[in-house]
């Protein structure tokens, strides 16, 4: 339900990566979206213009680095140069989802940190915080000089599971690098851990090696921050019912689902998978299988105690 919060210093603006959850957030918040408009000229250009004065104004800018990445990048880098000389006192990036997170490091020789370029872009364009959701590593909140706040999903899954009721479960991270992930929601599920053991020996393509944890009869539930082309979900899904567990659910904060992610999906053993709106799932991608569950509470919430100068850190729990 909507707060009935007004205050005229706060601006909250969209571009098009996720405009149905912006709307959402503007509406807990109790306010309406400021108006803007995104064009383009004929050569593909990106024309953004702001239509209301934002002068002193502590602006909030929806933008998740979804499909298509380099233009929704390309869209907030303008828009905030245009907030920046229209002079905002402050400018504020919410970004559900934050791309290019997956280079957080030099994993091999001659390797770009693109995790630690988005930082350098969204800084250099004017940027003076950001609000973000389950970054890939939590280590990327250090390639920032301005204040970050990192927000989790893991509390809005785990509440949704708990009130399902299911009997006997194991929380399952699909490698080693979630296990906190998986640690966290197996706290407020008072469940047991399981871990795949996965080898990854190229982008996009994985192979699990061994599952480490008592699996025989329990209901599985897999967790993981990005599901891209569901490779790994799917093959991890298929590794659990082969070692004996009775059914195996999966969730994940951010829905990539790129290429044959809703093929794989729909054809694995996962009863049901549980996203969140962080990325605006296309039509074309919907399933019977997906449930998701709206941020725009959480991150509405983390917006009004920014702007009022509240702790922030209650929200990270």
């Amino acid at each position: 339900m909507a707060s009935s919060y007004k205050d005229p210093s706060l601006k909250v603006f969209t571009l098009n990566s996720n405009r149905e959850l912006a709307a959402e957030i503007a509406n807990h918040i109790g306010t309406t979206l400021g108006e803007c408009t995104v064009s383009r000229f004929s050569d593909g250009e990106i024309q953004i213009n702001i239509e209301e004065s934002i002068r002193g104004c502590e602006v909030y800018v929806v933008q998740s680095t979804s499909e298509p990445v380099n233009q929704h990048i390309m869209e907030l880098l303008i828009m905030i140069d245009a907030l920046k000389r229209a002079s905002a006192k402050s400018i504020n990036i919410v970004m559900p989802y934050y791309g290019y997170a997956r280079q957080d490091r030099k994993a091999r020789a001659r390797e770009p940190i693109t995790a630690k370029l988005m930082a350098d872009l969204l800084e250099t364009a004017g940027a003076t915080r950001v609000i973000t959701l389950d970054l890939h590593a939590p280590q990327i909140q250090g390639f920032f000089d301005v204040p970050i706040d990192h927000l989790q999903g893991v509390p809005i899954l785990s509440d949704y599971f708990k009130e399902k009721n299911l009997e006997d479960i194991i929380i399952v991270s699909p490698d080693h690098g979630g296990v906190t992930r998986a640690r966290r929601m197996a706290d407020r599920l008072k469940a047991p851990i399981g871990i795949i053991d996965k080898r990854r020996p190229r982008p996009n393509v994985a192979e699990v090696m061994n599952i480490i944890g008592n699996i025989e009869g329990k209901t599985a539930i897999l967790i993981d921050d990005i599901i891209d082309t569901a490779g790994t979900i799917t093959l991890a899904a298929n590794a659990l019912v082969e070692s004996g567990a009775k059914e195996v659910y999966a969730c994940c904060t951010h829905p990539v689902l790129s290429g044959p992610a809703l093929d794989r999906i729909d054809e694995s053993v996962i009863k049901e998978l549980v996203i969140t709106n962080s990325i605006m799932l296309p039509e074309d991608k919907h399933s019977e299988k997906i449930t998701i569950l709206s941020v725009a509470p959480l991150i509405g919430e983390a917006i009004i105690r920014v702007h009022e100068l509240q702790s922030v850190s209650i929200l990270f729990d």
